[in-house]
């Protein structure tokens, strides 16, 4: 008997929301030349920085057939992030003293939550039809993540390369799940809404969105204290304000966030007050509370060293004041290279202030 693909992919798209996500479309696993012509473009440009793997697998990134042979669709899927007990942050970017951390961030590790609901999906297909050849891939590996999701329906390319949705913005994580069930094909959305908007570049605190759909990530606060493992340019350093893992601002002064909708999904609360903490409370952790406090969350990839190096730039853009200049001299004797290089720039921009460590 011929099966009914058709009620299968309703299926999926029905067992998907019982596994927390909030949307599933299918998509063809041809992305379009066009998406294979703009990354090109975007890693001869340099934009990729040190991010080598972006390069390391050429045009497979843009070809899921022949990332894994013989998938036919991808499964795009969205789960919303932003948990709805966290302090604005507006309220905390405006606060100089405090650490802004991405709202992405502040629970538990968003590869280890969608990468088991995706597993579970697949036992799910796998269940009804037998065996299949599938993989799952939540941002860890060469997936043009938006570029299939597009292909899909799940939402349109914002001018900030983010994925948006009218009904959600871009609050959300993604994740896919190559099949190679020849599951009916979503169509793309027949518009984008950005229309002649430009606020995610014009408020860019770094410039890195170079025009519309084009993100230098060698700009990108993101890129800057997330990705990159050496000295931050002290050109951009003033830029980053208070932002230590991250930034949200081409998604917080986005018009479609208006409509953005909270996280349900217990895994995304906020963990140790990352919310709100202070940049010197946080300076203050030894090693071993980084370790502690931050297992099992995304910050914790980036290591220690780091996220002293990110926390010491934004104390030298906070408010000068006895606490914030304490903090950055108790760490002068014993820290990294890396880290001192940090400290003593954040020092110097206090003492241009007129501050004294006396």
């Amino acid at each position: 008997m011929e099966r009914d693909w058709t009620a299968l992919a309703g299926d999926i798209k029905r067992w998907a929301k019982e596994l927390g996500f909030d949307a599933a479309q299918i998509g063809d696993a041809d992305l379009g030349a066009e998406v294979e012509a703009g990354l090109t473009a975007w890693l001869d440009a340099g934009f990729h920085g040190e991010m080598d793997y972006m390069a390391a697998h050429g045009m497979k990134r843009a070809r899921p057939a022949e990332l894994v042979p013989g998938t036919r669709r991808v499964i795009s899927l969205r789960m919303n992030y932003r948990p709805p007990e966290a302090k604005s942050s507006e309220a905390v970017l405006a606060d100089g003293e405090a650490a802004f951390i991405s709202r992405y961030a502040l629970g538990r590790d968003y590869h280890k939550v969608l990468r088991n609901r995706l597993q579970k999906l697949a036992e799910r297909i796998a269940d009804c039809v037998g065996p299949t050849g599938y993989r799952a891939f939540v941002d860890s590996a060469p997936v043009m993540e938006v570029a299939a999701a597009e292909r899909a329906g799940l939402g349109w390319r914002g001018k900030h390369t983010l994925l948006l949705t009218r009904e959600h913005g871009s609050f959300f994580f993604l994740g896919e799940l190559f099949t190679d069930l020849p599951l009916p094909i979503d169509p793309p959305l027949a518009q984008e809404h950005c229309g002649r908007c430009t606020r995610c570049l014009d408020v860019c605190p770094t410039q890195a969105i170079v025009a519309p759909y084009q993100v230098d990530a060698r700009r990108c606060i993101s890129y800057l204290t997330i990705e990159l493992k050496g000295a931050i340019p002290a050109e951009l350093r003033p830029l980053l304000g208070n932002r230590v893992y991250g930034c949200d601002d081409c998604q917080l002064f986005c018009p479609w966030n208006r409509f953005a909708v909270d996280t349900s999904e217990a895994d995304f609360a906020v963990r140790n007050g990352l919310d709100a903490a202070s940049l010197v409370e946080l300076f203050a952790w030894s090693e071993q509370d980084f370790l502690n406090r931050l297992a099992g969350t995304a910050i914790y990839r980036i290591g220690y060293e780091r996220w002293l190096r990110n926390l010491a730039v934004g104390l030298g853009n906070a408010p000068s004041s006895p606490a914030v200049l304490a903090a950055l001299a108790s760490r002068q004797a014993d820290a990294t290279p890396l880290v001192r290089e940090h400290i003593d720039w954040a020092l110097a921009q206090h003492q241009q202030r007129g501050a004294s460590l006396a």
